[in-house]
């Protein structure tokens, strides 16, 4: 098999009062404060149907993590035995990027705040997608 080589460029990134690895929460559902999502002008138009209440997949690139890992202890609790992390959401892995299900609180110009997002200030978006349920047009 050829290796391939692409580029994924980020579209904006997040603004956070989360900026410690170790004290923000593991998932978004789990105490995480209300955070802005700033995306660059070249994409404001693939914004312009998203509004308030709903819910939006935000895919993140975790800069800080660390690529070399492949065996994790589950949420980073030592009394739980390793797994591999393909089976595990941490953000230690290979390519690092992050899955994340947010609620839309309000959409100005191109900031967008959400809740229910626990990556750092600062962190890299690379992409939204919507939530689909059974009764969405795909």
């Amino acid at each position: 098999m050829d290796s391939a080589s692409f580029a994924v460029e980020p579209i904006g990134w997040v603004e956070s009062s989360l900026v410690d690895r170790d004290t923000a929460p593991k998932q978004g559902d789990e105490g995480s404060p209300e955070s802005w999502l700033v995306f660059e002008e070249r994409v404001s138009e693939g914004l312009r149907d998203l509004r308030a209440g709903a819910e939006v997949i935000v895919l993140t690139w975790l800069d800080r993590a660390r690529r070399d890992t492949l065996v994790v202890h589950p949420r980073g609790d030592r009394t739980r035995p390793p797994q591999g992390v393909f089976s595990t959401r941490s953000p230690d892995r290979p390519n690092p990027v992050g899955l994340h299900r947010v609620r839309i609180v309000s959409v100005e110009g191109t900031r967008m705040l959400v809740r229910d997002l626990e990556a750092l200030d600062g962190t890299p978006v690379v992409d939204v997608k919507p939530v689909l349920d059974r009764d969405t047009e795909r």
